[in-house]
Order: C-alpha cells, then sequence, then structure tokens
C-alpha cells in the first residue's frame, strides 16, 4: 500500500491509502479464507447411531414385544384354562352326594327301569366333564387319595395296609382330588411262621 496525499480547501492534508497489489492477489487471498472457513463449516459433524446400528435396535426391541407378548399369551391361556376348571369343580362338587345316593340305592338292589336311565346319563354327563371315579377293595391305602375312616384288624393275605371297604368312592378331575376315597382298611397280619426245630 502507498499513501497518497492530497489538499483540501482548508488547507490540511488527506492521506489516502490505495492499494497496491493487483485485484487479482486481494481476490485470490479471499478465496483462500472462504475456502479455510468453508471447509471447517462443511466438514461432517459426529452423527447418531448408523443405519446398522438402529435396525438391530429396532430388531432387538421387536424381539422384546414379540417375546413379552407370547408370555402375556400362555398367562390367559393359563388363566383360562384354570377359571374353567374352578368353575367345572364348583358346578360338578355338588353332584357328588346325587351320585352317593346313586351308589346307596344300587346296593339295595337293581335300580327301576326309568330312573337306572336317569342315573346312567347323569354318570356319562359328569365323566365327559372330567369326573372320574375311584377306590375300589382292595386298593393298597394312599393317604393322598384315601381317607381311612377306621382300622377293622389285619389280614394275612395283604402284604401292605389295604382298603378292605370303600364307604364313599372318590372323586378326582384329572390330577386334582375332588373328594378323597372314604374307606375301611386292614393291615397285615403276621404270617405264620415255621416252628423252630427241637433239639
Amino acid at each position: 500500500m502507498t499513501d497518497s496525499a492530497s489538499e483540501q480547501q482548508d488547507g490540511s492534508v488527506e492521506v489516502e491509502e490505495t492499494l497496491t497489489g493487483s485485484f487479482g492477489e486481494a481476490a485470490g487471498e479471499m478465496a483462500n479464507e472462504t475456502e479455510i472457513e468453508g471447509g471447517e463449516a462443511d466438514r461432517p459433524e459426529v452423527e447418531g447411531p448408523s443405519v446398522e446400528q438402529q435396525l438391530a435396535e429396532r430388531t432387538a426391541d421387536l424381539q422384546r414385544l414379540q417375546a413379552e407378548y407370547l408370555n402375556y399369551k400362555r398367562r390367559v391361556d393359563r388363566d383360562r384354562e384354570l377359571v374353567r376348571e374352578n368353575a367345572t369343580y364348583h358346578a360338578l362338587t355338588p353332584i357328588i352326594e346325587v351320585l352317593d345316593n346313586i351308589d346307596r340305592a344300587r346296593e339295595h338292589g337293581p335300580l327301576d327301569e326309568g330312573f337306572r336311565g336317569v342315573a346312567e346319563q347323569l354318570e356319562r354327563v359328569v365323566a365327559a366333564q372330567g369326573l372320574t371315579r375311584f377306590g375300589e377293595p382292595g386298593d393298597a391305602f394312599d393317604p393322598t387319595i384315601h381317607e381311612a375312616l377306621s382300622h377293622i384288624g389285619t389280614d394275612p393275605e395283604v402284604r401292605v395296609t389295604t382298603c378292605k371297604v370303600i364307604a364313599k368312592a372318590g372323586y378326582r378331575m384329572g390330577e386334582r382330588v375332588v373328594r378323597a376315597a372314604q374307606v375301611l382298611v386292614v393291615d397285615p397280619g403276621e404270617h405264620a411262621e415255621a416252628p423252630a426245630p427241637q433239639v
């Protein structure tokens, strides 16, 4: 740059600065500055997760939701089945007393023709609903399914405590005991041992 002086009307001198370089050099310097600034502006900023990472995350979320839904569906199905079983249990339990009366009537002789048909139909209906009868004389006593009303002595023919008389049959639905069989039991008797040889 060079300074040039010019006189003003009031006699003062004004100094002007002029560019000594060419216009092309100044333009080049400005372009360089713009490039540097622009380069920094155009530099990509640090971005979030990549597309692959996002896809993996969404897939994991979907799998998690699917597992939760399947667990929920299993719980609902299990609860629905439990509600059904409980409803059937409560509906059939009072009928057991009716079945007991039918058994007592059979003990006194053959049933009348009309009553026999009703009794057999009732037994078929409750069996179709899953109510099954158990307990026969000669069954080994099992405290989980039998209720011993009394012991009636010993029996040398049995090896374990055995149900000798069935006072009331037991009923179960699947593995669930609705009513234990009420029984009279006998214990195993002592078997006669051979006499010891005399000396």
